[in-house]
């Protein structure tokens, strides 16, 4: 992986964008199976798929990492909502047909 500043023009620069993309997704993807491991403990404890504490506790420490890596805020709480949302939407149609 070569760093933004040894890019030395566009083409070079988005294989390294594209690599990232693939490590983000592949990351997606690995934190997936914990969702869905997620659901098969939540089931058995009897717990809802949304638990608001945890959701303000995730968010804060997104948000805390975004400070310590340098990225805004701002856009670290909007996707991880999003992203978020998604796994409660998902864990929410398992835990209902369980």
């Amino acid at each position: 992986m070569l760093s933004p500043a040894d890019c030395p023009d566009m083409p070079t620069l988005r294989v390294q964008i594209d690599t990232l993309d693939r490590e983000l997704v592949r990351l997606l993807a690995l934190r997936t199976t914990y969702i869905d491991r997620a659901v098969q403990i939540k089931t058995g404890a009897g717990l809802p798929a949304n638990i608001p504490a945890r959701v303000e506790d995730v968010v804060a420490k997104v948000k805390e990492t975004a400070v310590q890596e340098g990225l805004d805020t701002d856009i670290a709480e909007i996707l991880w909502r999003q992203l978020i949302d998604w796994s409660i939407a998902r864990e929410a149609k398992t835990i209902e047909f369980e």
